[in-house]
């Protein structure tokens, strides 16, 4: 849609190639139906969130920032707010409101919506793009943008049909893989856990021992293993499976170090002298997660609290500032919230999103071997991929 108005602006004739009867279905679900549309950062920052060829992104998000993103969707009427670690949202918490807003400008510019799905790109004799072949037969063109996505959510349309088009056209394809996922888990107090949210807690990514990620913030465990916002930044790091060994780690009270937990755990336990230790920490932890907590503490639940040691508090306060949880592996990739690998971006040139391969060949978005974490990262990519596509396919009309 981004590319289509861009082009469109440029004064092309634009054709929007979109099987689905209402246009920006994925859009619609970000963000849990909010649409987390952009990061309030600058460009060094918004490329700093990005783990997979951030430099090839540097030429486009400087000429569309996140600034210009702001602006572009205010513009279309679209008022926007900016929520805790820079993320934006429409001021209304409706994702509709951005895909209505892109659909309107769209129709403004007289870009003509077909029903179809692309099955090709037709070269002429020269090698540079004739038509696009669809389901129904060809549209000629002297151009044409790939913005069919990656694998996730393939019932909204991404089912990587973009990564065939590129291919049969001799583009390198980087394989695809989950990223930004919920992750798998055969820890069985998951399942016990399924429903809790944890708050302000500290996430760490292990690889084979040693830690790659950090962060705070919240999470969901799941009958599955884990997820949440947490979980699926750090799932963009757990990049080596079949070859690493990953683990978790969780801290509960990022807050206290060791000593000032021991003091808060023998406040507690003052109050609670004469109870037994599983209905002592009542103050210290969710109800759900307490058996647990005792479980994997090794201390039994029926001690009394006045009876125990020191060592049994370290005990505790180890799995509260480190609480396990061992990873199988990421759920499938069409749960991801953005798939990883695509077309090899060194076959296309960062400035124009141009093939470097096809001439009037443009590719954007998440087709392409780019992706970035949670925060708005993503769909900056792309906003800005897209517009650039879009601006040079139409100039090369003119």
């Amino acid at each position: 849609m981004m590319a289509a108005i861009a082009a469109a602006e440029r004064g092309a004739d634009t054709v929007l190639l979109e099987p689905n009867s209402v246009l920006g279905r994925k859009v619609r679900i970000t963000g849990k139906g909010r649409c987390n549309l952009t990061n309030d950062c600058d460009v060094p920052t918004a490329l700093s969130n990005v783990p997979t060829n951030p430099k090839f992104l540097y030429s486009c998000l400087t000429a569309f920032p996140p600034a210009a993103a702001m602006a572009f969707f205010e513009g279309l009427g679209v008022p926007l707010k900016t929520e805790r670690g820079g993320r934006v949202f429409p001021i209304s918490d409706n994702a509709n409101d951005v895909a209505d807003a892109l659909a309107r400008r769209l129709r403004e510019l007289g870009v003509r919506h077909v029903r179809d799905k692309a099955s090709g790109v037709v070269p002429g004799g020269s090698g540079a793009v004739r038509a696009v072949a669809t389901d129904r037969g060809e549209i000629a063109c002297a151009a044409a943008i790939l913005c069919t996505g990656g694998l996730s959510y393939p019932a909204t349309g991404s089912t990587g049909g973009g990564y065939a088009i590129a291919a049969a056209l001799g583009h390198r394809i980087v394989p695809a893989r989950a990223s930004l996922v919920p992750l798998e888990s055969p820890a069985d107090w998951c399942g016990e856990l399924a429903g809790l949210a944890p708050r302000n807690v500290e996430l760490k990514v292990l690889e084979d021992g040693r830690t790659v990620y950090a962060e705070r913030g919240e999470m969901l465990f799941a009958h599955f293993g884990v997820t949440g916002p947490l979980v699926l930044s750090a799932s963009a790091h757990m990049r080596n499976w079949g070859t690493s060994r990953y683990d978790l780690s969780i801290d509960f009270k990022p807050a206290l170090d060791e000593k000032k937990l021991d003091e808060r755990i023998l406040r507690d336990f003052a109050k609670y002298a004469n109870r037994d230790f599983a209905n002592a920490l009542s103050d210290l932890a969710p109800h759900t997660l307490i058996p647990v907590l005792v479980r994997l503490s090794g201390i039994p639940a029926r001690a009394k609290v006045h009876d125990l040691t020191r060592a049994q508090r370290r005990s505790l306060a180890a799995v509260l500032k480190a609480f396990p949880v061992p990873v199988s592996g990421p759920r499938p990739v069409a749960e991801a919230i953005v798939t990883g690998g695509g077309v090899d971006v060194g076959q296309v040139d960062p400035r124009t999103m141009g093939s470097k391969l096809v001439p009037g060949l443009y590719l954007a978005g998440e087709v392409l071997d780019v992706d970035g974490y949670t925060g708005g990262f993503n769909l900056q990519i792309a906003w800005a991929t897209g517009r650039c596509a879009g601006l040079a396919a139409g100039k090369g009309m003119l």
